[in-house]
């Protein structure tokens, strides 16, 4: 908090720290250093009255505003620690969330604003907290003057620190104490809460910002990611306060009130880096150039994407069409685990060269390895295997809340001695890294981490569906879209209704984006004489590489591929007509 905020107040308070692009075009806040610092105090002291000490944990389920930064920043002084909860995730999500982490409190809004539309988000904490026992208070914002249902353990926030003073003296913290915790999905079970702690992270996030971005004093940095992602927390947040930089926070959507949203934004900011995610640029890629070209982009001088490998022709139209073939664009690789960018195209030699959609460069301190199948390194270029990393970092997290057991299994266990990230990555003939994708059952939907067993695991809950399997499949838009097969009780008949019944039980239990894009219902699924389901085979079919199944022999009944095959042809046919 003292390094995002008051050495940047004592030289330049009237510096502008945070412009927020509200989701009502061209309705933008301007947040000076001075303004978020009283912000902070008021909001920390609100949260120290209501008993928020040194160690608590807090929830903050906020759409992104200043005065979500400044409830992720009023924890960080009080020494209490952050989890942002996404806007978007389900009551059940939250709850989850809520319980795991064991939060005294919930920071919250009566409602969210986004595309245009109102999102209930205090209706959406009433229903987690049905059977919370952790909860003691629930802050409650005003983003719309819409009046929510009060009780007695709500709290109206902007009230409360109206009556607050604005200095807080800033708790004192070891650099190991923990600075927040972010979940993140797995391959298996629950999301995990994965911690970061005070003075590696901060160190790291400024660090990448910095030299990553060519990020220089005065720039306007544009990450338009949500605070309940990390790279909200990373490059929203933390890194660009740190380097006292100016901020924007994107409440919106990229198509509203209309696809050129960004580069309107960018115009009228004066944005000088902008940093988003490849799902967004495949959707703007397809509503045409003139969106683009309508808008000055001359101040753009750095582009960033993030969240999941850019494909060519995004890359291309992003780099031609968006930064006129004349900015700088890193494809950057990190995980929530790592704190902050650990392989990019910048930092380099200045003018070195950048080949297109691919992550290339590790940043200072980071060694990555490729692995082999049986756990040795591979030498030399031109090769693919597990990526892992070789040394420490002062952002890599540090342990999984309340399990560091799960912890070391997920990442130091596959390959001891080095940290194993998940993914698969290629080492081009020149030595530079291009990121292929996991390598376990968790999948991209439109830049967000998905386990495909937690969507298994909330269709499980339907009475008539015994089995379920899914698989990510290729997605023009989102990267990767989900497809469920389902095996059916034999006495269901209402397969739509059944299927309708799936889609709003995945939204309720996790969120909107897990919806699976198909459901197909097959007599049985393809498992092992063990019971293992066979994912590979599934992944097959729907990829429809079916004349080339690999080993089906370790199949309980291989018959059961023509079985699905045909169930496959069937639902494609009816999909298309």
């Amino acid at each position: 908090s003292v390094n995002c905020l008051d050495r940047h107040v004592e030289k330049s308070p009237n510096r502008v720290a945070l412009i927020w692009e509200r989701d009502e075009p061209g309705t933008a806040v301007h947040v000076t250093y001075r303004e978020l610092l009283d912000l902070t105090c008021r909001l920390a002291n609100t949260l120290k009255k209501y008993g928020i000490q040194k160690g608590d944990k807090v929830a903050i389920y906020m759409s992104v505003s200043p005065l979500s930064v400044a409830a992720m920043l009023a924890c960080a002084r009080i020494g209490a620690v952050h989890t942002v909860v996404f806007a978007g995730f389900s009551a059940e999500s939250l709850a989850d969330r809520i319980m795991d982490s064991g939060c005294k409190a919930v920071i919250t809004y009566n409602q969210g604003v986004r595309g245009g539309r109102i999102i209930e988000l205090k209706t959406t904490v009433d229903e987690a907290l049905k059977n919370s026992a952790s909860i003691k208070y629930v802050f409650v914002a005003q983003r719309t003057d819409n009046k929510v249902q009060m009780g007695d353990h709500d709290i109206p926030l902007e009230e409360e620190m109206a009556k607050a003073a604005s200095v807080c003296i800033p708790e004192s913290m070891d650099s190991e104490d923990m600075l927040f915790m972010l979940y993140t999905s797995g391959s298996t079970g629950k999301p995990k809460g994965i911690v970061h702690t005070q003075a590696g992270y901060l160190l790291y996030t400024a660090l990448t910002h910095k030299y990553v971005f060519d990020y220089k004093e005065g720039d306007v940095f544009g990450c338009v990611a949500d605070i309940g992602w990390i790279t909200g927390h990373s490059y929203v947040v933390y890194g660009p306060l740190c380097n006292g930089g100016t901020s924007v926070l994107f409440e919106s959507t990229p198509v509203y009130p209309d696809p050129g949203r960004y580069w309107e934004m960018v115009q009228r900011l004066k944005i000088n880096q902008f940093y988003g995610a490849p799902t967004s640029i495949r959707l703007l890629l397809n509503y045409g150039e003139e969106w683009v070209k309508k808008y000055d982009r001359s101040s753009l001088k750095t582009l960033g994407s993030v969240g999941e490998p850019i494909n060519h022709d995004a890359w291309q139209w992003f780099y031609h069409v968006v930064g006129e073939g004349r900015c700088t664009l890193v494809d950057t690789w990190w995980q929530t685990e790592t704190g902050g960018i650990c392989i990019a195209p910048r930092p380099s030699e200045e003018k070195a060269e950048i080949v297109p959609a691919m992550a290339m460069r590790p940043f200072f301190g980071i060694v990555p390895v490729l692995m082999n199948e049986n756990g040795k390194v591979i030498e030399g270029n031109d090769v693919s295997g597990a990526l892992c990393i070789a040394q420490p970092w002062p952002g890599m997290a540090r342990t999984i809340y309340g399990d560091h057991q799960r912890f070391l299994d997920a990442y130091f266990k596959a390959y001891p001695g080095y940290y194993f990230t998940g993914d698969g990555a290629y080492r081009t003939k020149e030595g530079y890294y291009q990121i292929t994708g996991r390598m376990d059952d968790v999948i991209n939907i439109s830049g967000h981490r998905l386990g495909t067993a937690e969507i298994e695991d909330a269709m499980a809950d339907h009475p008539e569906v015994p089995e379920t399997a899914v698989i990510g499949y290729p997605h023009k838009i989102k990267g990767e879209g989900a497809f469920a097969f389902i095996v059916l009780k034999e006495q269901t008949t209402h397969i739509d209704r059944v299927k309708e019944e799936l889609k709003t039980i995945v939204a309720s239990k996790i969120a909107k984006y897990a919806v699976p894009d198909h459901i197909l219902v097959v007599k049985r699924l393809p498992k092992t004489r063990s019971g293992k389901i066979m994912r590979r085979l599934l992944r097959k079919v729907v990829t429809e590489q079916s004349s080339n199944m690999g080993d089906v022999t370790t199949l309980d009944d291989p018959g059961v591929v023509k079985e699905i095959l045909d169930a496959y042809q069937k639902y494609k046919e009816k999909s298309s007509s």
